[in-house]
């Protein structure tokens, strides 16, 4: 036979896409093909054994149409398209879903499909129910709940709610996951076949759940009730409340139920019950509502017949099948119970190991430390050890410095008295010289006393020279001697020679005295300046060895009570108080020793010369002239004696 006779004996095929809730299938039809070898083709390779409760539905014109399995496919009012698109959905609901859904594809596609009309709001559902509904669903997906795996957020892109709910109420999708994640926590250890079983045992109670709503009237060309048809039988509702029918049929009382065209008749048992009519828009509703009338009333009588060889195999196989996995979920669970429990043994010997290697960490960081410790004990040992020999070494330098302070101390005490008696002897050098100043005061001012006395008998022997020099007149020389007279004038000038003599000789006689007086000072004030050297110089001598402040209180006490008792005996002169000033400034100086000097009239003082001690000054005046002579006695820059 030829390539191109096996080319002509080829059928003819068509493309066929099957949709069901989560997958796609694509097959080759022949042209020859019914509705029921495409269903069958698609139950086959889903592995679906119960397909009374599936067909595949299409859309035509808007309107959802079943394929029929007794016509071709081709012969039917399908879409033209290709490939053809079918979807693979539950046409006919179980009453009992744990009873009558045997094999787990069953129940996975009932539950999908169901799962989609409540998040589409074609069943009702209250929002605790949708929340009870959700936690089942996100168990059958995920498996149990692991808070270290599933996080918060962990449920975001997936779609548990019905829109609805989730406008009714003013929430999060943070609150709503807390809440469902709230049961899911709570469903562990349920299997996934079991978490949908459990999601259909609630949706099988919802009013709204299996029924097929057509929209019906009693008159024609209106629309006043719905027709639901169900798995219990025919119900009719109002246009607006599709939860509470105002009429039921049950199949087990419908007697017959038919058709004409748009008419269709329901026929009670009851033979005194009132016939039902109503009139549906289209014959092709009426139709599909006669296919789900037989559908569903054939269920009915066979879930009330004795089931056949066939189902009694295919119930015992999901019974075993039931027990195998319910024994492989309850080994598996024990499995993961162990291996859960292993991981956590695990966990905590890692974590004692972890402990342990800590601790062993610690203990050897402890030994490094205690080592290093040790060695800086050791060092600080060692220093302490230097440290303690200096100290040793101190101990016995400050003894020694101890002792040498005693020593000190002891002379400096000695040293102390002895300044203390060169300080009494000063205090009675300085009371004498305050004697012989007050005395020389006195003196002096006899001596001016006399002076004047002396100018006074001066001034009137002048005048008397000037009165005789009146009584002869030059005219009286001219005549010619006249002894009388001559005789009296040489007469008076003898007598006033001799008392100026007198005078001139009282006057050398003073001066002598008082020339006398001031060698005897100076004299004197030369001793008292060599002895205020030697206290200076011991005392600067003390000043560097002790050099505290106490020892010039004590001078200033000293010269405190120096000036104390001279102001008792005499009032204080003016040089006595320089004294005490320049005495105490010349304490804290270094000695300067200056030699006496002892000139006439007044000798130029530098501006920061003061005088040791001043006195009224002591003149003595030569006959015939004014001169006033000064003695300066000058004991160095800062001590100036002025007489």
């Amino acid at each position: 036979m030829s390539i191109t006779g096996l080319k002509r004996k080829q059928p003819k095929t068509f493309k066929v896409k099957v949709i069901t809730m989560e997958i796609e299938m694509e097959f080759s039809c022949e042209m020859k093909w019914k509705g029921k070898d495409l269903f069958d083709q698609a139950c086959r390779a889903l592995g679906l054994r119960e397909s009374w409760f599936f067909g595949l539905q299409y859309s035509i014109k808007g309107m959802n149409t079943w394929l029929k399995m007794d016509k071709k496919v081709l012969d039917q009012e399908i879409p033209k398209e290709d490939p053809i698109r079918f979807c693979f959905l539950a046409k006919f609901y179980p009453e009992k879903v744990e009873e009558e859904l045997l094999q787990e594809i069953t129940q996975h596609l009932f539950f999908l499909q169901v799962k989609k009309q409540i998040l589409d709001e074609e069943i009702y559902c209250s929002p605790e129910a949708t929340i009870l509904l959700a936690s089942y669903a996100v168990q059958a997906k995920y498996g149990d709940y692991d808070p270290n795996l599933h996080k918060p957020g962990f449920l975001a892109p997936e779609e548990l709610l019905p829109k609805r709910v989730l406008r009714q109420y003013q929430m999060t999708p943070d609150m709503w996951e807390e809440r469902i994640t709230a049961w899911y926590a709570g469903h562990r250890g349920i299997a996934r076949y079991e978490a949908e079983l459990n999601y259909l045992k609630i949706a099988q109670d919802l009013e709204m759940y299996g029924v097929n709503y057509f929209p019906i009237a009693q008159k024609k060309n209106c629309t006043d009730f719905l027709l639901g048809v169900d798995a219990k039988g025919i119900h009719v509702y109002n246009i607006n409340n599709r939860f509470s029918p105002n009429k039921s049929f049950e199949w087990s009382s419908i007697r017959n139920i038919s058709y004409s065209e748009k008419e269709l008749t329901i026929k009670p048992i009851d033979k005194k019950a009132e016939v039902f009519k109503f009139f549906s828009s289209q014959p092709k509703v009426n139709k599909q509502i006669m296919q789900l009338f037989i559908g569903n009333h054939d269920l009915f009588m066979r879930r009330r017949r004795v089931d056949p060889i066939e189902i009694q195999q295919m119930k015992a196989q999901a019974r075993e099948e039931k027990a195998r996995k319910k024994m492989e979920h309850q080994r598996l669970a024990r499995e993961k119970q162990l291996r859960e429990e292993a991981e956590r043994a695990k966990e905590e010997l890692e974590r004692r190991l972890f402990e342990v290697e800590d601790k062993a960490r610690q203990a050897n960081e402890a030994l490094r430390r205690s080592e290093a410790a040790a060695e800086l004990l050791a060092e600080k040992a060692q220093i302490a050890e230097e440290e303690a020999k200096l100290l040793a070494q101190n101990a016995a330098e400050a003894e020694q410095e101890r002792h040498r302070l005693e020593m000190a101390a002891l002379k400096t005490k000695e040293e102390k008295l002895l300044m203390e008696h060169k300080m009494r002897e000063a205090e009675l050098i300085a009371m004498k010289l305050v004697k012989e100043s007050d005395r020389r005061a006195k003196e002096a001012e006899h001596l001016k006393q006399d002076l004047q006395e002396a100018r006074n008998a001066e001034e009137k022997a002048k005048q008397k020279l000037q009165d005789v020099g009146k009584l002869n007149p030059p005219s009286n020389a001219a005549k010619g001697p006249q002894p009388s007279s001559a005789d009296s004038r040489d007469a008076c000038p003898d007598k006033v020679s001799i008392k100026l003599d007198l005078r001139d000789i009282d006057l050398k006689r003073l001066s002598l005295e008082i020339e006398r007086e001031r060698l005897d000072y100076l004299d004197k004030s030369r001793k008292f300046e060599d002895r205020l050297k030697e206290l200076k110089s011991e005392i600067h001598a003390l000043k560097v060895e002790e050099r505290h402040a106490g020892f010039l209180s004590h001078w200033s006490e000293v010269l405190g009570s120096l000036g104390r008792s001279s102001g008792k005996m005499c009032k204080t002169p003016l040089w006595m108080n320089s004294f005490e000033v320049d005495l105490l400034d010349s304490l804290q100086q270094p000695f300067v020793p200056c030699p006496l000097n002892v000139t006439n009239g007044s000798l130029p003082r530098t501006p920061t010369e003061k005088p040791f001690f001043e006195t009224d000054a002591l003149a003595a005046s030569n006959v015939g002239t004014g001169i006033r002579k000064h003695i300066k006695v000058q004991q160095h820059k800062t001590d100036v004696i002025y007489i």
